[in-house]
């Protein structure tokens, strides 16, 4: 077992709370085994689109919340930006419940002197702006992808082989999604450009990557359906993707009991 991994700031999105496709156990190992001076969420941390259309909330869920607030209480500085998923939550910025401080974006400041906006990411797609309801008909489609993820992957658990996720390597490998990625990269950066930052730190697309253009800094810190990652600083201000499951070299977690041990 890894001993405790800290880092000045972790930065996590797209847990998705709520609907069976959260990889909760492997985020309350990461919850577990982690700590920082800064916790950003950074949207769709419970999903609303799906609560609102069937209630599905285990106890593992709950302990998720518990955990981040357990954090908030001893110490941590505890950030929530709302995402589309849980834009309800968007009507309480700039309000503070239980330590944890919601607002819309941020601006975050590294040890080395850079200036990040954080900032969910919703706001530069371009389906979210002109076409709700086709992002609606995706999210079925995106929830059926990730059933069958479920279920090939025990097919891989009694061969004896790791965790791989089908939704990912299916987005990866459509020139249209790749098309989506790109566009959705460029309109972000050019927002937190206009807000006068050296980079941003987003999430919305599940996908997990640090890349600079330019000089300007994109990070994105994933998701915790499919890729189980974060986005973490150092203390000497340089940012790493963390990608759990090969940190920690952890078999499919939705089929072993790690609760005991949080």
């Amino acid at each position: 077992m890894l001993k405790e991994l800290r880092y000045r700031s972790i930065f996590i999105s797209d847990i998705h709370l709520g609907t069976p496709g959260c990889k909760v156990n492997y985020l309350l190992d990461f919850l577990k085994n982690t700590e920082s001076e800064f916790l950003y969420l950074v949207g769709d941390i419970v999903d609303g689109w799906r609560i609102k259309r069937s209630w599905w909330w285990p106890q593992e869920h709950n302990d998720v919340i518990q955990k981040i607030l357990r954090k908030a209480r001893k110490g941590t500085k505890v950030f929530f930006i709302p995402g589309n998923h849980d834009e309800f939550a968007r009507n309480y910025v700039s309000n503070d419940f239980g330590k944890v401080k919601f607002r819309r974006d941020m601006i975050h400041k590294t040890l080395d002197g850079k200036k990040f906006l954080v900032i969910h990411g919703d706001e530069c797609d371009g389906i979210m702006i002109y076409a709700r309801w086709i992002a609606i008909i995706g999210d079925y489609a995106y929830t059926l992808a990730l059933s069958m993820n479920t279920w090939l992957n025990r097919a891989r658990l009694m061969m004896g082989l790791s965790y791989w996720s089908l939704s990912a390597y299916l987005k990866n490998r459509a020139k249209n999604a790749v098309k989506f990625i790109n566009n959705y990269e460029d309109a972000i950066i050019t927002l937190a450009q206009k807000r006068g930052a050296d980079g941003v730190i987003c999430g919305h697309i599940h996908h997990a990557n640090i890349k600079e253009i330019d000089g300007f800094i994109y990070c994105n810190d994933g998701d915790w359906v499919e890729s189980c990652t974060a986005l973490v600083e150092h203390f000497d201000g340089k940012m790493e993707i963390l990608r759990w499951t090969e940190i920690q070299g952890l078999p499919p977690l939705e089929y072993i009991d790690i609760k005991k041990n949080v």
